[in-house]
């Protein structure tokens, strides 16, 4: 992205809450992530970078990083944007960042071979660079086809999404070549990355799997959020 283009995108400096309807931006020394409203949300709270709705840009790049012509490489672009807006909000801090380890919302398998790669884990390798944070892939995995959340309500979405998640365990490593790091995740600080966050039906139904894992926290992280 030339600098002209990313000068039209409207990082946000600030951080807000889970709710769907008017999340309410947070204060910047607020180290929690939800608002009395969402209390009850399983992600711990959620960074975003970007408006997805207000730029078509921004639809744009998400887009072309997901879909034809496949733009594999967007993720250190996007990865970057991520960053800017760590620093511009004050949350790139070491006690953010302490005992924590970057997880990709994985892919069924089908959309897999169809694309050639999980965006999602392209954008955690990205960050896992930068941040110098571990990613983990290869712990969380989709066991069931789902339908195309974008066509689906709320509702729907939720139930589209049962049961499609699943942890594989250290006692299944000779099913994968697993990395020492993936051996457990318990007592860790979570961060889920995917690209859009719209209802939080996706990142919810991952953490609902992290947490029965042993989980300490699970922040979700995206590129960008509707709403």
């Amino acid at each position: 992205m030339c600098d002209d283009c990313r000068a039209l995108l409207d990082i946000s400096e600030y951080n807000y809450c889970l709710c769907d309807a008017k999340p309410i931006r947070l204060p910047p020394t607020q180290l929690t992530g939800k608002c009395s409203r969402c209390q009850d949300r399983k992600l711990s709270g959620l960074f975003s970078a970007l408006p997805y709705k207000e730029k078509t840009l921004t639809r744009k790049l998400i887009y072309q990083f997901k879909y034809q012509p496949y733009l594999k490489d967007l993720a250190k672009t996007l990865a970057s944007i991520l960053v800017e807006h760590f620093v511009i909000s004050g949350k790139n801090t070491d006690e953010i960042w302490a005992n924590s380890v970057l997880i990709p919302v994985p892919l069924d398998k089908k959309k897999l071979k169809t694309r050639g790669y999980n965006q999602s884990e392209e954008l955690a390798k990205e960050l896992s660079n930068i941040l110098q944070i571990p990613v983990i892939s290869d712990i969380l995995i989709k066991i069931k086809p789902t339908k195309p959340q974008m066509e689906l309500s709320k509702e729907q979405r939720e139930k589209n999404l049962e049961g499609a998640f699943s942890i594989i365990s250290s006692a299944d490593a000779g099913l994968l070549h697993r990395s020492p790091a993936s051996a457990d995740i318990r007592g860790r600080k979570i961060f889920l990355v995917d690209d859009v966050y719209t209802t939080g039906s996706t990142m919810s139904e991952c953490a609902k799997t992290l947490k029965q894992s042993g989980a300490k926290s699970i922040w979700g992280i995206c590129i960008a959020r509707e709403g």
